[in-house]
Formats: structure tokens, C-alpha cells, sequence
């Protein structure tokens, strides 16, 4: 593996691992002296489709040489085609398109004070979440549960109010809080350590939001678009939110985002309220109507939800005997083993073995592989994980 000297020009806002990938193909990647590193990770939840699908090259090769951008001034027939697909997709009825999921849950945050001023509430406030990540503007940065992030960046927003996830009577205090108008949360938490909720916490929380007139708004930018084998993870629970926030895996790698309303909420953000000069350009809607048709077309949400079960599964077997293993548990292609330990190192070492992971939270090996993953390749990362653990 050749070490990478350090750029001068770049702001050292990442730790980086030293490695420079130079092309992929479906679940592999190569690097700069050809070797090939199963990627269990997709870009952060990004890459659903694996790597140079030839689906995506072929679409947005066309959409280049035909129109890149234009602008939100006028109408862009490819964002209509988009909108429509998701909203059937969703249960939802409109759709704001940018270019990221912070700028989605910017949005999300700016509809649920929209709201609440339209009631006379002079401070609306949104109820959020520990352990959650929502993005690093300022509005998301405080809507997200880590100090370390936050640390450097005051004042915050105000407007917010934490609890704790899944944590239902927490929520039942605040009912008589005339300022709440919202409840912002990951259906699993993603980077406070692949956190999955209690089963009927998803709808205890839309019955306490229909019964107090709180907008419900669900951050799906990591397990939307077939990660935890649904199109979105809250219809495991069978609900629809008010609000719905996506990117990552909805472009396969290129930048879009997209906040969906219904009702109330789809009321709020009317012209000259919120914009994007970017956001649901021809190329964008290009590669996420590509994306969406392919994974219709490959039945990779159901695919997702087979792979995810033979993982844990498998990866259940081949742990049962180490005692570092404090949880195991996964939803679809969205996996976390919780150790008793810090475990920053694996990531190194992994990659030592030709496979790329990620750990969250500390002590949380997060598994993110592409939706496209099949047997052979799952068993590889199971078995190369397991002796790592071991």
C-alpha cells in the first residue's frame, strides 16, 4: 500500500487513510499499484449500484452531451419525472431538490419553523435526537448529537430540543411544550453507531406527532433508496412521515438531495422561500432516475434484504465464540458489530486484508456494502472480518 504524501492544498478536514483509488468496478476497487479492495462501505452508503455501473456511465454520458444545467428558473423535465417517481415511491406528494443531505435536512428544519410560524409559535422547535447525525451547517450541526462536532462552532441554533433515541416516554414529557412543532430522526441511526430503534417505535412516534400536530420528519439520507431493504426504512413500520429527507445512494455518487413533504408541510416553502441554484439539474435527475429504474429492474431492495439476513447470519456463526462482540445487528445491507472496545485500528487493518470498512462511534464496525453485493462476495467479508475479530 504506497503511502500518500499530504496535499498542500487541501484543507485537512478528514483524516484520510493512506490509500488513492484509481478505478472500480461493481463491489471492487483498485488502487494506485492495482490492487483490488472489496468495498464494503459504498462511498459512506453512497455507491448502491457498486462502482462504473455501466447503466449510469451510458446515462449520464448522453445526458452531458445533451444538457448539463439550466437553472430553477425554469421548468426541468427530468426533476418532474424525478418527483413523480419518488412520490409514488414514498407515499409523499412534493419534493425540494439539492445537492446533499444537509442541505435536505436544512430544508426539513426550515419547513418545521415555517409551520410554527404559520401557528403564531414564536420560537418553533424540533425535537431531535442523541447520538444523531442530520449534517454540518450550522442549523444541521445543532440538530446533530455530538459535542465533539458541535465543540468550535458556537452559538448554535436555537430551537432544538434532545432526548434520547428510542425513548418514547421521553417524548410523552414534552407533549405540554406548546413550542414543539417537530420531531426530527434517523429511522437507524447511521453514525451514532447503526442503532436500530425498538419495532414499534416508528409508530408510537407518528401516533404522539398526529395527536400533538408535530410534523414527523424522518432522515432517510443513509438507509433511503433500498439500503435496509425497503425503498425507505420507515415502511418496515408501515407509516408515512410528513417529511422526508434523502441523498447518498439516490445519485450512486453524483450530488443530489431531496426533501419530500406531504400535507401541512408540503405548505411551506412556497416561491421566493428556499432555492437551490444546483439542485435537480438534468444531470442529477439524470443519474437518480437511473439509479431508481435500475433498482427496480434488478430487484436489488429485495436483493438488500436477502444479503443483509445471510450477513448477520453468517457473521452470527462465525462470532458466537468471541467474547469482544457486545452486538450484532443489522436492517437490509446496514450493519453494525458493536465491540467492548475502541476499535479505530481495524479500519487499518482491514485494509491491510483488502477490504474496506468503516467504524463509528468508536467502538462500531459499520457495514455498508453495495445493494448489487452477492453470496461469494459476502462471504468473503464475512470471512475476513471474522479473523480480524478473531
Amino acid at each position: 500500500m504506497k503511502s500518500v504524501a499530504m496535499s498542500t492544498h487541501v484543507m485537512p478536514t478528514y483524516t484520510r487513510l493512506p490509500i488513492t483509488f484509481e478505478k472500480g468496478q461493481g463491489v471492487w476497487l483498485w488502487d494506485d499499484q492495482g490492487k483490488r479492495y472489496l468495498d464494503a462501505l459504498s462511498g459512506i452508503a453512497v455507491c448502491g449500484l457498486g462502482h462504473a455501473h455501466e447503466g449510469i456511465q451510458n446515462a449520464l454520458a448522453i445526458q452531458a452531451g445533451r444538457l448539463i444545467h439550466t437553472s430553477n428558473l425554469y421548468q426541468v423535465g427530468l426533476q418532474e419525472n424525478l418527483a413523480q417517481k419518488l412520490s409514488h415511491l414514498s407515499g409523499l406528494d412534493h419534493v425540494f431538490f439539492c445537492n446533499s443531505g444537509a442541505e435536505a435536512n436544512e430544508a426539513a428544519i426550515k419547513i418545521a419553523r415555517s409551520y410554527g410560524h404559520r401557528l403564531d409559535i414564536e420560537i418553533p422547535t424540533i425535537v431531535v435526537m442523541e447520538n444523531s447525525f442530520h449534517g454540518r451547517t450550522l442549523a444541521t450541526l445543532t440538530a446533530t448529537g455530538n459535542p465533539t462536532a458541535q465543540k468550535g462552532f458556537e452559538p448554535l441554533v436555537e430551537g432544538f430540543i434532545r432526548v434520547p433515541f428510542d425513548d418514547i416516554d421521553a417524548l410523552n414529557v414534552l407533549r405540554k411544550n406548546p413550542n414543539i412543532v417537530a420531531v426530527l430522526v434517523e429511522p437507524v441511526q447511521g453514525e451514532g453507531g447503526v442503532n436500530i430503534p425498538s419495532k414499534d417505535y416508528l409508530k408510537r412516534l407518528r401516533r404522539i406527532c398526529d395527536d400533538s400536530k408535530w410534523l414527523l420528519m424522518l432522515d432517510e439520507v443513509q438507509t433511503g433508496i433500498g439500503r435496509t431493504g425497503r425503498w425507505f426504512a420507515y415502511q418496515h413500520a408501515e407509516i408515512i412521515p410528513d417529511v422526508c429527507t434523502l441523498a447518498k445512494a439516490l445519485g450512486n455518487g453524483v450530488p443530489i438531495g431531496a426533501c419530500l413533504t406531504r400535507g401541512e408541510a408540503s405548505l411551506q416553502l412556497t416561491a421566493g422561500k428556499h432555492g437551490s441554484t444546483f439542485g435537480g439539474n438534468p444531470l442529477a435527475c439524470c443519474a437518480a432516475l437511473t439509479v431508481i429504474d435500475t433498482i427496480k429492474q434488478e430487484n436489488l431492495v429485495e436483493q438488500a434484504a436477502e444479503m443483509g439476513r445471510y450477513i448477520i447470519d453468517r457473521l452470527s456463526d462465525s462470532l458466537k465464540n468471541n467474547n469482544h462482540i457486545v452486538n450484532l445487528q443489522g436492517l437490509g445491507l446496514m450493519i453494525g458489530i458493536e465491540l467492548d472496545r475502541p476499535c479505530g485500528e481495524l479500519t487499518q487493518k482491514a485494509l491491510k486484508q483488502q477490504l474496506l470498512i468503516n467504524v463509528t462511534a468508536g467502538n462500531t464496525i459499520r457495514l455498508l456494502p453495495p445493494l448489487i453485493l452477492k453470496k461469494p462476495e459476502a462471504d468473503l467479508l464475512v470471512d475476513t472480518l471474522s479473523n480480524l475479530l478473531a
